[in-house]
C-alpha cells in the first residue's frame, strides 16, 4: 500500500489532476508539533507550518485535529517499537537486551528529542483521561513496552543473565516506570550522562 495521500489543490490547477503527498513525512512532522506543544497547544495553523500543507489539506485528509492526532500517534508507535525491536536484537542475553532498550530511551531523553518529548506521555497527560480512544491507545503502548521488558527480565533468568529472584511482572512494571519517567523528565533539559547514569543504575537490580 503506498503511504501518499491525495488532496484537492489549492493552486490553479488542471480539473481531474490532484496533488499527492508523502503521508508518513507529514504525520512524522505532526508526530514532532504535538510531542513538544501538546494536543490543546498544538493549532491548526502549527500543524499546516510544519507539514508544509494548508489547513484545507489537513482537514480534507484527516477531518480534524483529533484525526490528525490518532493518525500521528499510530505512527509514532510504529515507528519507535520498530526502533526498540532492532536496538534489543543486538543484545546477546536477557540482560544485555534490557540495557539496550535503557540506553535506547536513555537517548531519546536528552538534548532536543528530549525536550521535545514522547507522545505517548504527552497523551497520556492531556488526554487519557477524558478520551476513551486515546485511553486504549496510550494503554497499549504502555502494555506492550512492560510485556517487552517483562519477557526480557524472562529471558534473562532463563540464559542466568538474570537474577532468578526477581518477580517477573513486577520487575517489568518497574522499568516500565523508567523508561516513562525518563521520557518525562528529559522534558526539563537534563544532561545525556544523567539519564545514561540513571538506567546504568537501575540495570544493577537485575542482578
Amino acid at each position: 500500500m503506498s503511504n501518499s495521500a491525495i488532496f484537492p489543490p489549492t493552486e490553479a490547477r488542471p480539473r481531474g489532476r490532484p496533488r499527492e503527498f508523502d503521508l508518513d513525512a507529514v504525520l512524522d512532522r505532526a508526530i514532532e508539533v504535538f510531542s513538544e506543544r501538546g494536543y490543546h497547544g498544538a493549532s491548526i495553523g502549527d500543524l499546516a507550518d510544519a507539514t508544509g500543507l494548508t489547513a484545507g489539506s489537513l482537514y480534507k485528509a484527516f477531518t480534524d485535529k483529533r484525526g490528525i492526532l490518532l493518525a500521528a500517534f499510530d505512527r509514532y508507535r510504529a515507528v519507535r517499537s520498530s526502533k526498540l525491536n532492532l536496538a534489543i536484537a543486538d543484545g546477546e542475553n536477557g540482560r544485555e537486551k534490557i540495557e539496550v532498550a535503557l540506553a535506547f530511551y536513555a537517548g531519546a531523553a536528552h538534548g532536543t528529542s528530549g525536550r521535545r518529548g514522547c507522545l505517548v506521555v504527552s497523551m497520556a497527560n492531556e488526554l487519557a483521561a477524558n478520551d476513551p480512544v486515546v485511553a486504549e491507545k496510550v494503554a497499549t503502548a504502555h502494555n506492550a513496552n512492560e510485556a517487552i521488558m517483562r519477557d526480557l527480565v524472562i529471558a534473562g533468568q532463563a540464559d542466568g543473565s538474570v537474577s532468578a529472584s526477581l518477580d517477573p511482572q513486577a520487575t517489568g512494571l518497574l522499568l516500565l516506570f523508567l523508561l516513562q519517567g525518563m521520557r518525562v523528565v528529559g522534558k526539563t533539559g537534563r544532561a545525556e550522562s544523567q539519564m545514561r547514569a540513571a538506567a546504568d543504575i537501575v540495570a544493577r537490580i537485575l542482578d
